[in-house]
């Protein structure tokens, strides 16, 4: 019985499975191209949400590495072997779960930043062509009056 673990490392082997595999499937979705600033905050709030539920996970995975290092200790070479070897998977998924969850938060924070500047920078480049566009509507001065045709010029 000491070469078997307990049935809470079962139950938490299990639940820490189906959350990877869940976590998984939501960043593997596809990466579309977002123009709008209030999507992709959502977007960023998912992905926070679920970094957080990974450091709650955090203790469900170090109870199972604990439980293998000590079943390790207990159990025949084969057995102990099968454990380590099931753990070194699990770690494995999760190292790489962890990383791509950080690079798409970061890619996302970096994509909003450019789209929030390149909005700001539109509203700028609107906001001058109607100005532009008011002053080539003016009135143009009569040819005589050279101080009104100097005060243009300098506008121009």
């Amino acid at each position: 019985f000491d070469s078997l673990p307990p049935a809470h490392y079962k139950e938490t082997m299990n639940t820490i499975l189906v959350w990877m595999q869940q976590s998984e499937t939501k960043l593997s979705m596809p990466q579309v191209a977002i123009s709008e600033y209030e999507i992709m905050e959502q977007r960023l709030r998912e992905f926070k949400a679920l970094q957080s539920s990974l450091q709650e996970q955090q203790k469900g995975l170090n109870y199972l590495s604990t439980t293998v290092e000590d079943l390790s200790r207990k159990a025949p070479a084969e057995v102990s072997q099968s454990y380590r070897s099931e753990i070194e998977v699990v770690l494995g998924r999760w190292k790489k779960l962890s990383a791509q969850l950080a690079e798409h938060c970061q890619k996302l924070e970096e994509r909003m930043t450019k789209l929030q500047r390149f909005q700001n920078d539109t509203k700028t480049l609107k906001k001058w062509m109607a100005e532009v566009d008011v002053f080539l509507k003016e009135e143009w001065p009569a040819l005589g009056d050279s101080e009104a045709l100097e005060k243009q010029l300098e506008q121009c």
